[in-house]
């Protein structure tokens, strides 16, 4: 039976691949999904893959991850730093959370890394992949599996 995995994407990624392209690469969103789908055929998963611009939206996705006892990767993007409501959502969460990040939050200015809020809701986090840190975040969670 495939496990259930919630991949939920913040604000301002629906521009992947237009925005700052060299900062965060030049693969879309759209692109990211598909490789998603794939590797979550391959690997079992049952996947929903969600991107809004809106904590709120964010949040009820958490909620009905919780309520589907689903793992959820999540990139809140600029919502890390300082969201309290969407913190205290991934805390809910009984299976494993992972917190990706494009690119290494550490090693750019320092708005992107004082806080981290959300991360520490997460059992896991990575950062500074690229794209492929949506991968790499699934076959982590594959791992984490029992049996």
């Amino acid at each position: 039976m495939a496990r259930r995995l919630f991949i939920l994407n913040g604000p301002n990624l629906d521009m992947l691949g237009r925005r700052e392209p060299r900062v965060y690469g030049t693969v879309t969103l759209a692109e990211i999904e598909k490789r998603c789908r794939t590797l979550a055929a391959e690997l079992d998963f049952d996947l929903f893959f969600g991107q809004s611009n809106a904590e709120g939206q964010l949040i009820d996705w958490l909620h009905r991850a919780y309520d589907e006892a689903a793992s959820v990767i999540v990139n809140p993007a600029g919502l890390s730093a300082r969201s309290v409501a969407l913190h205290d959502a991934l805390r809910m969460i009984e299976q494993p959370v992972i917190e990706v990040h494009l690119t290494n939050v550490f090693s750019r200015e320092a708005t992107y890394h004082e806080g981290l809020l959300t991360a520490r809701a997460a059992g896991g986090f990575l950062a500074g992949f690229g794209a492929d840190v949506y991968e790499l975040a699934m076959r982590g969670l594959q791992a984490m599996a029992p049996g």
